[in-house]
């Protein structure tokens, strides 16, 4: 009698590749129904899946009729240190995907995905005919696996250097250069940057962006003005406190997220603190969080519906054969000059035991 070995890891994408003698991408469309692969590649791919018990959740011609889309998270979807991106880039997601009338649905990778199960099956399994992917953890090769799987799929808000990626992303980095010069042409020359704790490539391109403004504007990079903090209210606030808790602060700040923007001008009122008469902000906005602050901030800001809603459509475009070749999309930002900039002060704010002191430049 022969023996049934039930602890066999089940086959993987790379496992069906590399007995076929053919890369992990011709697998993926094979199974897929990719019409870029000949229809004896598919017929051996499918063979070779059936014979070594790869899972085929759904058929390659049910593939084809689905018109839901999976939005595509690594984790829980919802974090308060993303402000109002989330919600902006799905209204844009929403109105992208009306147009080929599909559906999206959420997709938790941590939560759903199988260790040993390929991205590509694990989309079948949930009916998606394409994914858009938010990757919101550092050093995630999430969108360069699927890249080389060869599923269709677009990277929101950030870029991945797979030649088969697609993305959309913001160029913030030439506005936060524009957001220093504005700065030291008032004046500043202790500038402050409140950076998230999590360098991405966006918040990457920001804090480059500033070194590179201080070195147009002729002003000295001091290590301590560069304040890595997570980009929620509180730390925005305690931002605030370290930056005035110095032995020189700042006279002026660039903030890289809307929520610490908005905590840090909340603690400035809190300790009566005036903007911008005693200190400059220069904050980050994905939608029109800037118009609602007080004061209404100067900010860099990004079109996060506007992304969401060019992915959805280009995706949902390709799946219906009408948009050749990946996208690659650098959006550039703007920057919008509010109230919460003005020249220096003739004075320092510096917070101690006794709360906040006024000093005098020179005394």
């Amino acid at each position: 009698m022969t023996r049934v070995n039930t602890t066999t890891k089940r086959a993987s994408v790379r496992d069906l590749a590399a007995k076929l003698g053919v890369s992990t991408a011709t697998v993926s469309r094979a199974l897929n129904n990719h019409p870029e692969v000949a229809s004896d590649t598919r017929a051996r791919v499918i063979e070779m899946a059936r014979s070594v018990g790869y899972s085929l959740p759904t058929s390659p011609r049910h593939q084809n009729r689905t018109t839901t889309i999976g939005l595509v998270y690594p984790t829980d979807p919802v974090r308060p240190d993303q402000g109002s991106f989330e919600s902006s880039m799905l209204s844009g997601v929403l109105a992208g995907v009306n147009e080929q009338r599909f559906d999206v649905m959420w997709l938790n990778l941590e939560r759903d995905k199988s260790p040993e199960e390929s991205y590509t099956a694990f989309f079948h399994r949930k009916n998606c005919a394409g994914v858009l992917v938010r990757s919101i953890v550092p050093n995630s090769t999430v969108a360069e696996e699927i890249a080389q799987e060869g599923f269709p799929f677009v990277l929101l808000a950030d870029r991945c250097p797979h030649p088969a990626a697609s993305f959309i992303e913001s160029d913030s980095r030439a506005d936060s250069m524009r957001a220093v010069e504005h700065l030291a042409h008032l004046g500043h020359e202790r500038i402050a940057l409140v950076v998230h704790a999590i360098l991405d490539a966006d918040h990457q391109d920001r804090r480059d962006g500033y070194l590179e403004g201080m070195r147009a504007v002729g002003l000295p990079v001091d290590d301590s003005l560069i304040l890595r903090s997570v980009g929620t209210l509180d730390g925005g606030r305690q931002s605030i406190d370290r930056a005035m808790a110095m032995e020189d602060p700042p006279t002026a700040m660039y903030i890289t997220t809307p929520p610490a923007t908005l905590g840090a001008l909340q603690r400035c009122l809190e300790l009566g603190v005036r903007v911008p008469e005693d200190i400059s902000i220069i904050g980050f906005d994905d939608s029109d969080t800037r118009l609602h602050a007080f004061p209404r901030y100067t900010s860099v800001c990004q079109d996060a519906q506007q992304m969401g809603f060019e992915s959805a459509r280009w995706l949902t475009r390709t799946l219906m054969g009408m948009s050749p070749g990946p996208l690659r999309d650098r959006r550039p930002t703007t920057f919008v000059i509010q109230n919460s900039t003005g020249i220096r002060p003739t004075h320092v704010l510096q917070l101690g035991p006794k709360g906040v002191e006024r000093i005098q430049v020179g005394a």
